[in-house]
């Protein structure tokens, strides 16, 4: 009898207990012990075990399972007797702050606040005992979840410090979703002010603490030391691109085809592979995404599992304010090509405006881009990444995300792709005009004019976001080469049957054109002129099955015209 595969269950001891679907990544507890590194930060998409393998840890060292060897007999970790005797002989705190996402400062204080008071209340025992002194017993009642930042930032370290008196042992720490309210902090405007209060916090605990044994951390984005971890040099930062506890997070190839054989699914290995993988982290290639796995064994539907855990704010806010040039390389990204970017994977939250490189940083490490390689330029060896859409499940999500932008005008959305199907050109314009008209002062036009081309190049992107959905009938390339030059969007139906489309961009140039009209046939003339139909016809498509569109903007104002094969 297979065994029962319980959807989002993140506590290891009920998993074990209970005897449900499980993928031995007891590897870690070795690994990471033998390091010998005080305090680790590991970094990995959401969803990606990380909670799973925290609970795994706490479970195996805390003092408080040391009658639990029954949850690591048979699995890894259990070959190795000088584990065996080191199973459940620690102190240990366990925090999450996956929960904390708070709109004011205030709430978000207080929710951390209230997680620590919490780890006081489990170990009140020690009030019980002469471990602590009447100050201190005065101290411990004062951690609320009202108590003043100055208690909060020593109230860990203060805990560390009896629990070590009375165990008469170093405490180990484990920090689960670090950064979860530092991003909610940032996109909700108190960035400032909580960014100090998590700084003595962490400090206290982390770089301060004389009772600490060791720490990890998990989360999914590596924030700069000088926002968070200011002068902590006993950090070990591992991230995506790393090569330590690589096959610790999410499941092998190996792990994952043995599941579908288990679960009678071997003959769907290939639209699995196609849907769930493509994560890299460090030399590990093929790793798949074990939220989507577990959803796909239980349910045994592709569905998009992973991208409906998350609403994407942040990179939804950044990419949909990025510049053209981000939004270029974006539509690259669907088109199903490959972009080489250069940008620090650490992440400083308040120049997150400033800075646009910071979009590839937090795309990588959220798991929607894919690191095929990375190359060390110059003389300074700067890293240069090429990356890809991970997989079809992250391609998905992007497609979700751009047509989210025209929710307000989704009516018009839909028209537009109906008219541009079926080659009605005053349906297209009538169309497209409210789409922009609702949209446009939605994006970014106008915060980078350094370059002449930028107009177009970002009605360029905002189209291809449009035609995203079409990607099931056509293939849709863009910058390509045919004839003498490139083209800026060409569709290649994937049935014969239908036409395929030629479509030109070009913004209004009052000293070379006097209307509108006059743009869009100097847009057509160039798919002519440049024969850009060229590699449509090697294709096999006749004159008469190839549709061409001049799209001329000025501000909000579109005007299409077309020319070539008409319904």
């Amino acid at each position: 009898m297979t065994r029962v595969i319980s959807i989002g269950k993140q506590d290891f001891a009920s998993l074990r207990e209970h005897d449900y679907f499980f993928v031995d990544k007891t590897k870690l507890i070795r690994e990471w012990w033998e390091s010998g590194d005080e305090i680790t930060l590991i970094t990995r998409p959401r969803r990606f075990g990380k909670t799973l393998n925290m609970s795994m840890l706490h479970c195996f060292f805390s003092n408080h399972y040391a009658d639990r060897a029954d949850l690591f007999e048979g699995l890894d970790i259990w070959k190795y007797e000088t584990y065996r005797q080191l199973q459940g002989t620690y102190p240990v705190l366990f925090l999450s702050f996956a929960s904390v996402k708070a709109d004011n400062l205030s709430d978000a204080k207080k929710q951390i606040n209230a997680l620590i008071a919490k780890k006081y209340e489990e170990n009140r025992f020690l009030l019980q005992k002469t471990t602590l002194s009447e100050n201190e017993k005065q101290a411990y009642e004062q951690v609320t979840m009202e108590m003043e930042d100055a208690r909060a930032s020593s109230a860990l370290n203060d805990l560390c410090c009896y629990l070590n008196r009375f165990y008469e042992k170093k405490v180990i720490v484990l920090l689960d979703e670090y950064d979860t309210p530092l991003q909610e902090a940032w996109l909700k405007g108190y960035w400032d002010g909580f960014v100090s209060y998590i700084r003595s916090l962490f400090n206290a605990v982390f770089k301060t603490n004389p009772y600490l044994e060791r720490a990890v951390m998990t989360g999914i984005t590596r924030i700069s030391k000088e926002s968070v971890f200011s002068d902590l040099n006993n950090l070990n930062v591992v991230t995506t691109t790393s090569e330590e506890y690589a096959d610790c997070f999410g499941f092998t190839e190996k792990e994952v085809f043995e599941a579908l054989e288990t679960y009678g699914l071997s003959d769907q290995q290939k639209q699995v592979k196609k849907w769930y993988d493509g994560f890299i982290f460090g030399h590990c290639r093929d790793i798949y995404n074990p939220w989507s796995i577990t959803n796909y064994l239980d349910k045994k539907q592709f569905r998009p599992y992973w991208a409906a855990t998350s609403s994407n704010a942040l990179v939804n806010r950044l990419i949909q304010t990025s510049s053209a040039d981000v939004k270029q390389k974006m539509e690259q990204l669907i088109s199903g090509r490959e972009i080489s970017v250069t940008f620090d994977e650490q992440i400083v939250y308040d120049q997150l405006d400033q800075d646009e490189r910071a979009i590839w940083s937090l795309l990588l490490a959220g798991g929607y881009l894919k690191a095929d390689s990375i190359e060390y330029r110059g003389d300074f060896l700067e890293p240069w990444y090429f990356l890809k859409i991970t997989n079809q499940e992250t391609y998905g999500m992007f497609a979700a995300m751009f047509k989210g932008w025209f929710g307000r005008s989704l009516s018009s959305y839909n028209g537009f792709i109906q008219a541009l199907l079926s080659g009605n050109t005053k349906e297209m314009n009538a169309y497209m005009n409210d789409i922009a008209l609702m949209t446009f002062s939605f994006f970014d036009t106008g915060k980078h004019p350094s370059e002449k081309t930028q107009p177009e190049r970002f009605y360029h992107g905002f189209v291809l976001e449009l035609l995203v959905e079409l990607r099931g009938r056509y293939r849709i390339e863009s910058n390509g080469e045919s004839g003498y030059g490139r083209y800026d969007i060409m569709m290649t139906p994937l049935q014969k049957a239908e036409d395929a489309i030629l479509i030109e961009f070009k913004v209004h140039d009052p000293e070379e054109e006097q209307t509108l009209a006059d743009t869009v046939q100097a847009a057509l003339r160039q798919i002519r002129e440049k024969r850009y139909d060229a590699k449509l016809k090697a294709a096999g498509f006749s004159e008469d099955k190839i549709r061409s569109y001049g799209f001329a903007f000025e501000g909000k104002k579109v005007l299409i015209g077309s020319s070539g094969a008409q319904k």
